[in-house]
């Protein structure tokens, strides 16, 4: 049996297996039937998705097949990743569940799965998911004519007042930054966010039209980004990824700033104001022993983790509070947020 589930939730074309939606509601049945015989009671779980045009249709019949299985489906609409781990656990759901491929093309989609702590569902649950996608797809009834959730603009205006509040006394007048959106799910919530930070706010792809999401732009095309920043004369440009988990650097003079670097920089002010207990950050085995070297010398010891976030994470059980990265610009930091975050 062929694994679905990879280090970040299944992914592929969309339309095609397993982003099928007769595959897609098998995952939503079984996933409500193992979150319902764990809790004793129907499942709540919170979807979001980011713009790509399947986004819709996934989230249907992602929702057909779970109620059919008693969970009760609630939607937040277009919200990056890093939102949707905040309102699962902010809320009060007990799953929340991500529609997007991240930095790929938009013809592919995928699903993750978020606990309210924050960390991905375990591999149990995954391959117990498995085994019911090849046991059951001939047998599942679902409805593609479900209407789409209507999602409520509460929820990304409580992850909008989380961001603007979660570093006291931050604020950003005075500085002129571009914002590259991808066309994704950072297009409205970042420019909102940092604005209301009093910050001059030049954003650029973001228009979202469901097949633009991060064709040629964002994290991955950062030569728009660096051309922005020179031509308006900005302190820096930040460069989102489709679902905005991740987020690169340019800096005034439109150079890029190194994910180590930027761990570095965050770890110093973060140190210097007490938020570091134990003095441990987690980055990835990418890392430059600079980095490490550089750490050492303000006291903070370095722990390195395999790549991708589902591995920097299991690194930090909360109460501990330590910051985390890896040169591929996902950043955490557990009293902040429940995930990787970019914003």
């Amino acid at each position: 049996m062929k694994e679905l589930f990879g280090t970040d939730g299944i992914r592929g074309r969309a339309n095609e297996f397993p982003l099928d939606s007769r595959t897609i509601a098998v995952i939503g049945r079984s996933l409500a039937r193992q979150f319902g015989q764990t809790l004793q009671r129907p499942p709540k779980f919170v979807i979001g998705r980011d713009t790509r045009e399947s986004g819709e249709f996934i989230e249907r019949a992602f929702c057909s097949g779970a109620e059919s299985a008693g969970a009760e489906c609630v939607s937040a609409g277009v919200i990056t990743t890093p939102g949707v781990a905040f309102l699962t656990k902010a809320e009060g759901f007990d799953a929340g569940v991500v529609i997007s491929a991240s930095h790929n093309p938009f013809h592919d989609n995928g699903l993750k799965i978020f606990l309210p702590s924050g960390k991905k569902i375990e591999e149990s649950i995954e391959r117990e998911t498995e085994r019911d996608i090849y046991g059951s797809i001939s047998d599942i009834q679902h409805n593609d004519d479900r209407l789409p959730a209507v999602a409520s603009d509460v929820f990304v205006d409580d992850y909008v007042a989380h961001l603007t509040n979660a570093v006291s006394g931050l604020r950003a007048e005075g500085i002129k930054i571009v914002l590259d959106c991808a066309n994704g799910a950072a297009s409205e919530i970042a420019p909102r966010v940092f604005r209301l930070l009093g910050a001059d706010v030049i954003p650029i792809h973001h228009q979202p039209d469901g097949r633009n999401i991060n064709e040629k732009c964002g994290s991955l095309h950062l030569e728009h980004l660096q051309a922005a920043v020179i031509e308006n004369g900005a302190d820096l440009g930040v460069a989102f990824d489709g679902d905005a988990d991740r987020a690169l650097f340019v800096d005034e003079n439109g150079a890029i700033v190194d994910g180590d670097a930027t761990l570095w920089a965050m770890a110093q002010y973060l140190k210097g104001h007490g938020r570091i207990q134990n003095s441990k950050v987690v980055a990835t085995v990418m890392s430059n022993i600079g980095l490490e070297i550089a750490m050492r010398s303000i006291g903070i010891e370095l722990i390195r983790a395999a790549v991708g976030d589902k591995y920097v994470l299991q690194h930090y059980p909360r109460p501990i509070r330590r910051a985390a990265a890896n040169n591929q610009a996902t950043l955490s930091l557990p009293d902040i947020a429940w995930s990787v975050t970019a914003l």
